[in-house]
């Protein structure tokens, strides 16, 4: 490793920064090693956390004058490593910024710094009678900024739609450190969306150290039902029935019975006994509709077999149906030392004959795959457990991880939904896109980053050169050469 031009960002910086802010301990570095994808981890040279917009720019100008990659990271709770540092590169950490700028109810807006905690946003909007709409699983730990990186869901993605649905604003650190604003309060710009581009590029062009978010006003009623079926595919048949009803739920969660075990070890959140499958359907909007697809909802199961089937009938029982839902991830810890979280998409109308593939792939491959996801638009998140302590079991869980986002682009869906696509998932690009179609991404990446500075090594599996034009390449690549970036 070359800590010479490390050195040199680090002399920049520190007269501008407290001591605090900077990080070169190795050990106080190792605690950034990777994000919630835990399997691949790589220690930063250095990190520097930063708390407003001028210390961002200053630590990214000092990066781009000494040509120096740089990743930004918020709460570390990524799923497939948009966060991974580079061991050559500079951490932003930006979890300290987390003061929420201004809550105005009348242009239903807020503005947040990056570090804002999800769920801190709707409670510090509720009073009002608002609410921040995307609520990723961890939305009690992850980070607006994170949640623009990614473009984040979560279960009433359904309804409400991602986190790009829900920005109409924000401040940019380019990747050369020029602060630059991109839309603002109005819901509409004229020109390109460059809005749109940024949320979702997983901090290749730049980093947002503020976000202006649409507000949802708090609906009039909600129900909350949770419903026991014998199997995933009558679940799942019961699910495409209710919205072809013409039903458009909040969220309708899908667990099978491998991931319900795992969730009453962990929160005990006493799902219907023996079902091997559940469904978790939320309604919400005027009290009159909300009673009227709760009838149609309760019909359609009991149509396709539904057993045990409990409607919430105060803020603590729908907390605790929503509890055993929203641990799920953490909570096959409980049956597995380790896992991993995939995330493809699917048509909706596949879920029976595409969870029946998983199975056997699991089988094939020798793991185990509790299946949890949003069951009302196809996005599946099958966690793939393993110990990793074990000779080769690692190297079948990424096999079967792989053959299932396989499975999921041979059924005309995706290989993530909400995830990104981070390190983890670059090498399946190319099966998803043609080389014109990545050469086209990345010329939009060069024309905000010509140096491949800001988050190098995430989305594409290898770069092209800004400025190289697009054509089939042969033989190694400059920045393999350059030991940047890696062929698959």
């Amino acid at each position: 490793m070359d800590m010479s031009r490390i050195e040199s960002v680090l002399g920049r910086i520190e007269p501008h920064l407290p001591p605090q802010a900077i990080v070169t301990d190795e050990n106080e570095r190792k605690t950034y090693e990777c994000d919630g994808l835990a399997v691949h981890r790589t220690v930063p040279a250095l990190v520097v956390r930063v708390t407003s917009t001028a210390e961002v720019a200053l630590a990214v100008r000092a990066c781009h004058e000494f040509d120096v990659p740089f990743v930004a990271r918020g709460s570390g709770t990524g799923l497939s490593g948009g966060a991974q540092p580079h061991a050559e590169g500079v951490l932003i950490v930006m979890s300290t910024m987390r003061d929420i700028l201004d809550i105005d109810p009348a242009a239903q807006r807020a503005i947040v710094q990056p570090g804002v905690i999800n769920l801190n946003l709707s409670n510090e909007a509720n009073p009002h009678g608002y609410y921040f709409a995307p609520d990723p699983s961890s939305q009690s730990v992850c980070s607006i900024g994170g949640n623009v990186a990614e473009n984040s869901g979560g279960a009433h993605c359904l309804k409400y739609g991602f986190t790009t649905n829900h920005v109409t604003g924000a401040t940019l650190v380019t990747a050369q450190g020029d602060i630059v604003e991109i839309g603002g309060d109005a819901p509409e710009y004229p020109g390109y969306d460059l809005l749109g581009v940024l949320c979702g590029s997983e901090g290749t062009l730049g980093i947002v150290t503020e976000v202006t978010v649409r507000l949802t006003r708090l609906p009039e009623a909600v129900e909350t039902l949770l419903i026991g079926f014998e199997s995933t595919d009558a679940a799942g048949e019961a699910v495409s029935d209710i919205i072809s009803a013409g039903i458009m739920p909040a969220a309708i969660e899908m667990m099978d019975a491998l991931a319900i075990e795992a969730a009453e070890k962990a929160v005990a959140c006493n799902y219907p006994e023996g079902a091997g499958a559940v469904l978790v359907v939320e309604l919400d909007g005027p009290a009159v509709d909300v009673e009227l697809e709760r009838e149609t909802v309760i019909a359609r199961a009991r149509d396709h077999g539904a057993g045990e089937i409990r409607v919430a009938v105060d803020d603590v029982e729908r907390g605790l149906i929503w509890k055993g839902r929203k641990s799920a991830f953490a909570a096959v810890g409980r049956i597995s030392p380790d896992y991993i979280v995939q995330d493809g998409v699917i048509p909706r109308s596949r879920l029976g004959p595409v969870l029946a593939s998983i199975s056997t792939i699991a089988e094939e491959c020798g793991v185990r795959v509790a299946n949890v996801f949003h069951a009302g638009d196809g996005n599946l998140h099958p966690l793939v457990l393993f110990d990793g302590s074990v000779e080769g079991q690692t190297d079948l869980a990424e096999t079967a991880s792989g053959r299932i986002l396989d499975l999921c682009l041979s059924e005309g869906g995706s290989i993530t939904g909400e995830h990104g696509v981070g390190s983890d998932k670059a090498k399946f690009m190319p099966r998803m896109f043609t080389n014109e179609d990545l050469d086209t991404m990345q010329i939009l990446r060069c024309a905000f980053d010509p140096d491949y500075l800001s988050n190098p090594g995430k989305v594409f599996p290898t770069p092209r050169l800004c400025g190289e034009p697009p054509r089939r390449t042969s033989g190694e690549h400059p920045l393999q050469a350059a030991g940047k970036a890696e062929l698959f």
